[in-house]
């Protein structure tokens, strides 16, 4: 899993609303880089998929909710570098139906297809996939695998995200990064020049995130987390973000996930309104990917008769 398969480029933003206000953005298209392993589960996954490989592990076990971007990423990179994997999922209920389930779920299904063994465990249980006690009893059922942590945040992880930014982006001044578990944001911060800033938009609520993001960060480095848009917390979004979303898409070609880079770009815009971020600031917004993530929204949103997401 050496080299991406397609180049990324920093494709420029011009969105009308900001003409007036002197900011240049681009965005980093790393959901460019693969079809289905991409954005930063690419670059998570990158050093994890040699590593197993190195200790010839045959199967790679992980975590992650029912519409988890992760999970269908790890079932892709499984089929393609000839991994058995495993997918263990928060919510038991969705295991009395399989069939039912990858009917109604399109992050499974994708997953399913792709060969991911799936086990099913009730969200009290689930709080304790740390535990040496709770992975010793996988290693009895499963026998010996690989173990991915859920999001795919570990050292090899960060190592990957090292690589997110090239030498051509230290014309930046700031560099924003949408927020998970807080892999992808350490390597940004390790990479990034000492005179640039790195802003972090987390999709979840709390202030957790920077005791996560400090375990794997070198110290000094320039970098704030922006907690004002995560629309509730995670997963959740409101018809003013679906909209943003679409437009942004009009006007630029750009996709966006409502779960991580549509929260993120919208607090970008927002602050630049607002002369958060100053005249003249030159923007690189990292484009994590995350896009099947949209099917699953849709789902819910058309539920509801609400505006859907364009792809």
């Amino acid at each position: 899993m050496g080299e991406v398969l397609n180049k990324v480029i920093n494709q420029q933003v011009v969105l009308k609303d900001l003409l007036e206000f002197d900011v240049s953005v681009f965005m980093k298209r790393e959901d460019q880089i693969h079809p289905f392993i991409s954005g930063n589960k690419y670059r998570k996954l990158k050093y994890n998929i040699l590593k197993a490989d190195e200790q010839n592990k045959q199967s790679l076990l992980t975590f992650g909710g029912a519409f988890s971007n992760h999970i269908s990423a790890v079932a892709f990179a499984g089929k393609e570098f000839e991994f058995h994997t495993i997918g263990i999922i928060r919510g038991d209920e969705l295991g009395i139906d399989l069939d039912k389930t990858l009917e109604q779920n399109i992050t499974l299904c994708l997953a399913h297809e792709h060969g991911m063994e799936f086990k099913f465990v009730s969200r009290s249980d689930y709080r304790f996939k740390h535990t040496p006690e709770f992975i010793e009893e996988l290693k009895n059922e499963f026998g010996d695998f690989y173990l991915v942590p859920e999001g795919g945040t570990n050292e090899l992880a960060v190592k990957g995200c090292e690589e997110i930014l090239k030498p051509e982006d230290d014309i930046f001044d700031v560099i924003c990064c949408a927020i998970g578990t807080g892999g992808t944001i350490s390597g940004i911060i390790n990479s990034a020049k000492a005179n640039q800033k790195v802003l972090g938009f987390p999709a979840l609520k709390g202030d957790f995130l920077h005791h996560e993001i400090k375990k794997y960060i070198v110290e000094g480095k320039n970098w704030n987390l922006i907690n004002d848009y995560h629309f509730g917390g995670f997963g959740k979004v409101s018809a003013e973000l679906i909209t943003f979303i679409n437009n942004f898409k009009d006007e630029t070609g750009i996709p966006l996930d409502p779960i991580y880079t549509g929260k993120m770009m919208f607090g970008i815009t927002d602050m630049i309104k607002k002369g958060t971020i100053k005249k003249g600031t030159k923007i690189l917004a990292i484009h994590t990917g995350g896009l099947q993530g949209i099917d699953g929204m849709n789902s819910r949103l058309q539920k509801k008769n609400l505006e859907l997401i364009s792809k």
